[in-house]
């Protein structure tokens, strides 16, 4: 609802705005009381030693339970040692700051004591805003913790992210996640000796799978080469599509020797994936560069180049190989 301007107000910039501060209202104890539980996201009370002091709001339903049931108890008596831990620490965190802090978190059904209630198949997640009180709360110091589900946004970022993270035909990696993980495996390297290899492959005679096939068949070669390496690789490994037929295996925690015999199996894989796209000899293979982080890189991406120089020799010497350089 619009407000008009009336007497004594004037117009500044489109608004309206008053000449003198309006009057503070005042309410009674009970109509406080009554505003604080009407309030849509929960807040509660915490004390220093993590115990529930007060819970108010909470109304929206569509997103929260009552939670009055908390008022005594303490973190540690609902939640699991590690969550109540967490949480214990963002409260001493404000209190010392005297700050608001904001941090974000999840709740699921294995972080709660003695929950015997089916709950959500996935996590919530909350945006915790906390705030220390200026007065002692029944002789303690003590923190505001307003909560808000944020479950929707987090899930949205979360595909974003994804989007802008992989390659939409293979569902592995792309380029920018590909150089963002380099860069952090180069860090690694740099400051721990870290060792990490790097593999690139393309498929061999590709082109000719387009002409002879169409390029639905070589689509489905890349999508093909896409499941051996995700069957190949390990949880900390990262495979990625560089581009066009070619791919880029990251190797954490992997020596150039290892790696070039992880190279070999991919090779021989590839092989049985590919066999029933390849148009002639030595059609339905790969070759494959491999090289290793140096303590000479300078960048992150000088290990990659060094690999795709010996993917360049694999290809000269009649392809269906594995090559490797150091630095």
């Amino acid at each position: 609802m619009a407000l008009a301007p009336g007497p004594g107000t004037r117009k500044n910039g489109g608004f309206a705005t008053s000449r003198h501060l309006p009057a503070v209202t005042s309410f009674s104890p009970e109509q406080l009381s009554s505003l604080l539980q009407a309030l849509p996201d929960p807040a509660f009370v915490l004390t220093a030693s993590g115990r529930y002091a007060a819970v108010c709001g909470g109304t929206d339903v569509r997103y929260y339970h009552d939670g009055r049931w908390l008022v005594g108890q303490r973190l540690h008596d609902v939640l699991a040692q590690d969550k109540a831990d967490w949480f214990l620490r963002q409260v001493h965190a404000a209190l010392r700051s005297g700050l608001l802090q904001v941090v974000e978190y999840s709740l699921a059904g294995h972080d709660l004591k003695g929950n015997t209630t089916p709950g959500p198949s996935e996590p919530i997640w909350f945006e915790g805003r906390v705030q220390s009180l200026d007065f002692p709360v029944e002789g303690e110091a003590a923190v505001l913790w307003v909560a808000s589900n944020v479950t929707h946004r987090h899930a949205l970022e979360q595909r974003l992210r994804l989007l802008s993270e992989t390659d939409e035909l293979t569902g592995l990696a792309n380029r920018r996640q590909l150089m963002q993980t380099l860069e952090t495996q180069h860090q690694a390297h740099q400051r721990y000796g870290t060792p990490c290899a790097v593999l690139v492959f393309d498929i061999d005679l590709f082109k000719r799978i387009n002409d002879e096939l169409g390029h639905h068949a070589g689509d489905e070669a890349l999508r093909s080469a896409a499941a051996v390496c995700r069957l190949q690789t390990r949880a900390n490994d990262l495979a990625a599509r560089l581009g066009g037929d070619e791919f880029v295996l990251v190797l954490p925690h992997t020596t150039l020797e290892r790696a070039a015999l992880s190279a070999e199996r991919l090779r021989e894989d590839m092989k049985q994936a590919l066999a029933p796209l390849a148009t002639c000899e030595p059609g339905g293979t790969i070759s494959i560069g491999v090289s290793a982080f140096a303590p000479g890189d300078r960048q992150a991406d000088d290990v990659l180049r060094r690999a795709d120089r010996a993917l360049y020799q694999a290809k000269r010497r009649g392809r269906d190989q594995v090559r490797t350089e150091t630095a």
